[in-house]
C-alpha cells in the first residue's frame, strides 16, 4: 500500500533523537528471561482453566453459568485495563510494574488455589488477569 502525504511520525524528531539501548549487554539475557517468563505465566494461567473446568466445577459446585463466569472473568478483565498496564509502565517505569504485577499476580493465583466458592474463584481470577497484563512485556 503506498503511503498518501506525509509519514505519521516528524521525520526531524526521527533523526534528531538518539536511541540509547533499553539495557546493558550484560542485563539482556536477564531481560529476555523475565520476559519468556512473564509471557509463561500468563500462558500457562490463561489455559490451565480449560484443562481442569470439569474438576473445578465438581469440586467447587460451580454452574454453567460460574464456569463461563470462570473463563470469561479472566478476558473481560483483560480488554477493560490493558491500556491502564500499558499506561501504568510509561508513567512508573516497566520494571516496576512489571515487578509489582508479579507480586500481585503471584498473590492472586495462590487466591485462586485456595478459593471455596465459585465466586471467590471469579475474583481471584479477575485480579489475576488484571495484574497479568501489567507483566506482559511492552
Amino acid at each position: 500500500m503506498a503511503n498518501i502525504g506525509r509519514p505519521p511520525c516528524d521525520e526531524g524528531v526521527v533523526r534528531a533523537s538518539r536511541a540509547s539501548a533499553p539495557c546493558t549487554r550484560a542485563a539482556a539475557p536477564w531481560v529476555l528471561a523475565a520476559t519468556i517468563i512473564g509471557s509463561a505465566m500468563a500462558f500457562i494461567d490463561g489455559t490451565v482453566v480449560n484443562v481442569a473446568l470439569p474438576q473445578i466445577q465438581e469440586r467447587l459446585g460451580a454452574t454453567a453459568v460460574d464456569a463461563q463466569w470462570i473463563v470469561a472473568a479472566y478476558a473481560l478483565f483483560l480488554a477493560a485495563l490493558i491500556l491502564v498496564g500499558g499506561s501504568l509502565g510509561d508513567h512508573y517505569g516497566r520494571r516496576r510494574i512489571f515487578l509489582v504485577g508479579v507480586g500481585i499476580f503471584t498473590v492472586a493465583s495462590v487466591a485462586c488455589a485456595l478459593a471455596l466458592t465459585p465466586g471467590q474463584l471469579i475474583a481471584a481470577r479477575a485480579v489475576a488477569r488484571r495484574t497479568e497484563l501489567e507483566t506482559a512485556p511492552a
